[in-house]
């Protein structure tokens, strides 16, 4: 699609709008460009990299924090900043859904970013598209790959908080599931193992992991003697009786704040902290998804170039409700009124 710098007219609003209704809400290709706030915000881009830059500098871990967001932000409505959304009287957000209410943090950098674009660019920058760069320069900044992302998404005024539980991929998923979760926004079963590589940076919480390393991590370990040191540090802080379920441990225990392939190489070994992560390599039905992680494990560049992919890929599932009633929100917490 030829890139624009305007908002598309009202035809062309109806006949993309009409599009997505006819194939459902999916990642495709919406009417977004690079330069979208060349001319009426051209700090933009700038300005979210600087603040993301505080933010890793900070605690590196903000970087799989605002990742995750995004991640979320996409499966639920589309990329539409709807998981920003708190609750109000008429809304029900999506942040305090099951899966979200422990999982997902770093609301107030995204909070900082806005204040500071509304001060050089009041109305212009919607907080979907803040929240796809930020996603962006968090991967840079803990040493991942870059790419460029089309801007040009609506915040959403409602939020799919019935949603999450259905179109959100579990810790305890078995690998058909995770594959038709993916398949349902259009994203193939490349992008999600791609995507999953996003785990090396990130954190899971003993309640979702409890029942892997109680279960099936010494069968796909084949009881390594460094496997066996590392379960039994997890029980440590994990007990099998409960208890401690906030307790957090890296999904890459090797280079938790380097974003690189090393989470393969766990895979490999048997060693995901979630079973829904070793069902990648270690399913019966993983025939494809095998191969894709042998493939990530010995082709650092391999996986970093599907990654930027299928991160624009994701970051083009849209909410075609947005182009029709959508709007830059002021607060990416509430809507405008």
């Amino acid at each position: 699609m030829a890139p624009f710098n305007a908002r598309p007219s009202s035809f062309q609003l109806v006949l993309f709008v009409f599009s997505i209704l006819s194939v459902g809400l999916h990642a495709i290709d919406p009417p977004l460009t690079v330069d979208y706030y060349a001319s009426t915000c051209p700090t933009a881009v700038e300005i979210v990299r600087k603040e993301m830059e505080c933010a890793v500098m900070s605690n590196p871990r903000n970087a799989a924090l605002i990742l995750r967001l995004h991640f979320h932000d996409c499966f639920v409505q589309g990329c539409d900043g709807s998981v920003l959304l708190d609750d109000v009287f008429g809304l029900q957000g999506e942040k305090t859904a099951s899966i979200n209410f422990h999982a997902l943090k770093g609301f107030k950098i995204i909070d900082a970013i806005k204040n500071k674009i509304e001060s050089e660019c009041p109305g212009t920058v919607s907080c979907a598209d803040i929240l796809t760069l930020a996603a962006r320069d968090a991967v840079v900044l803990v040493g991942g790959p870059f790419w460029e992302v089309p801007l040009g998404r609506n915040d959403s005024k409602t939020a799919g908080y019935a949603l999450v539980g259905a179109n959100m991929p579990g810790s305890d998923d078995g690998l058909l599931s995770i594959i038709s979760k993916f398949l349902f926004q259009g994203l193939s079963v490349t992008d999600m193992v791609a995507l999953s590589g996003a785990h090396t940076i990130g954190m899971a919480r003993c309640v979702n992991y409890r029942a892997r390393i109680y279960g099936a991590f010494e069968t796909t370990s084949l009881l390594d003697p460094s496997a066996e040191t590392y379960v039994s540090n997890l029980r440590s802080t994990c007990p099998a009786a409960g208890g401690g379920e906030d307790n957090e441990s890296p999904m890459d225990y090797v280079t938790p704040n380097l974003f690189d392939n090393t989470f393969y190489h766990i895979l490999l070994n048997g060693e995901g902290l979630l079973d829904s992560d070793q069902e990648l390599y270690s399913s019966v039905f993983g025939v494809e998804t095998k191969k894709l992680v042998q493939l990530y494990a010995e082709n650092p560049v391999a996986f970093f170039e599907q990654f930027s992919k299928s991160m624009v890929k994701m970051g083009n599932i849209i909410n075609p409700d947005t182009y029709v009633d959508g709007e830059v929100r002021k607060n990416c917490r509430f809507v405008n009124t």
